[in-house]
């Protein structure tokens, strides 16, 4: 690949004031193909991003969750189908919240709901009518409280696509079938089994890229380096740290269909579109300083599997039909082209999701990685 091309679109982010650091690179079934970084750990700073320097990857975390859960439904201790509130009792009787009050929902969620985003749970930062509803009834809604994930619905079960806190739900479905934490099956059934060394719910602070925000002016603002607290559940949906180095290995594995950690036919499942006729991946914002309302593929129809986000069409910088992807909101995404036999990543630290400045950075570099001829994986 042209390096030194891609390597210029990384340092121009840090020239031009995107990013403070930023950490890129292009993986093959059998090894790297690019990989850079760029810019330091937090603005001003002296600590160079490297491809072990820890970034929030936040809802990246989601398809890791959901390869976790369909490795529990290959063992049979998860069904697709079946009704999760024997398993997870807080899930019976969902309402559902519909011109300020609420309804008994008539279907009963399933994990197929949860992993598909059709459950009809959202996010307060997505949604202002759920929003509104947190705040007159003063809901607790401070992540890793296991008291914010008992929301309303917004529509019945199966019949939108709602980006939320399903995967959430997911972690808690994983660990009631395993009997252990998130963090400790992730580390024992993905993590070790991969080598994924610096990924988890708990990083040092040492090592770890900050979240910037958008200043009115332009500028970035950096939010303190703390240690991470001991949530009160590890979120499926959001909790996750990792590197550069890690999520490539974790983006092989699909690429290998399974790697071992689950079955082709899984990864197979996993690929294909699990909503039908319903379009997925448009995001409104009730909260642009988390979220600038974001629509990944103008004039494309993005469908769901179990997981990830499908295009099923070529996207306009030239990822392949059949793709997958998704993204963290701090400005991490990454995708995985199976026509191409590519993954790649881009990790970013700033607040809001999709940020101007940040999304030409990432479309530069997609637009940079289909425009190069293939080198050889690189060796390590």
């Amino acid at each position: 690949m042209n390096s030194a091309a891609m390597d210029r679109i990384l340092a121009g982010a840090i020239t031009s004031g995107a990013v403070a650091g930023v950490a890129a690179a292009v993986t093959g079934p059998d090894g790297t193909l690019f990989e850079g970084c760029a810019g330091t750990t937090i603005a001003g700073g002296e600590m160079a991003v490297t491809p072990q320097t820890r970034f929030w990857i936040a809802s990246m975390t989601k398809p890791i969750t959901s390869i976790a859960a369909m490795q529990l439904v290959e063992r049979g201790k998860l069904a697709l189908d079946k009704p999760l509130d024997e398993l997870l009792p807080a899930l019976k009787n969902p309402q559902i919240l519909e011109n300020k009050a609420l309804r008994p929902a008539r279907t009963r969620i399933t994990l197929r709901h949860l992993l598909t985003h059709t459950s009809g749970f959202s996010y307060s930062f997505a949604s202002a009518e759920l929003a509104a509803y947190i705040a007159a009834h003063d809901l607790p809604s401070a992540p890793g409280l296991r008291a914010s994930l008992n929301m309303p619905l917004l529509a019945e079960p199966g019949t939108r696509w709602i980006y939320g806190i399903s995967t959430d739900w997911v972690g808690l479905a994983v660990e009631a079938a395993s009997g252990l934490s998130l963090e400790d099956y992730f580390q024992a059934h993905i993590f070790a089994p991969l080598g994924m060394t610096h990924t988890g719910f708990l990083p040092p602070v040492e090592g770890r890229a900050a979240v910037h925000r958008r200043a009115p002016d332009g500028g970035l603002r950096p939010d303190p380096l703390e240690p991470v607290r001991v949530p009160e559940f590890f979120s499926g949906g959001g909790g996750l740290y990792s590197t550069l180095a890690d999520y490539q290995k974790f983006l092989r594995m699909i690429l290998q269909r399974g790697a071992g950690i689950v079955s082709p036919a899984t990864i197979a499942e996993m690929s294909r579109n699990q909503i039908g006729d319903l379009r997925a991946g448009m995001i409104p914002s009730a909260n642009p300083d988390i979220l600038a309302a974001m629509e990944p593929d103008p004039g494309m129809e993005p469908k769901w599997s179990l997981g990830f986000l499908l295009n099923p069409q070529p996207g306009r910088f030239g990822r392949g039909a059949g793709s997958l992807a998704w993204a963290g909101i701090a400005n991490t995404y990454f995708w995985v082209d199976p026509a191409a036999a590519l993954g790649a990543v881009i990790l970013m630290q700033v607040l809001p999701a999709g940020d101007p400045a940040v999304m030409k950075t990432y479309f530069s570099f997609e637009s940079a990685i289909y425009a190069a001829p293939r080198s050889p994986p690189i060796t390590r």
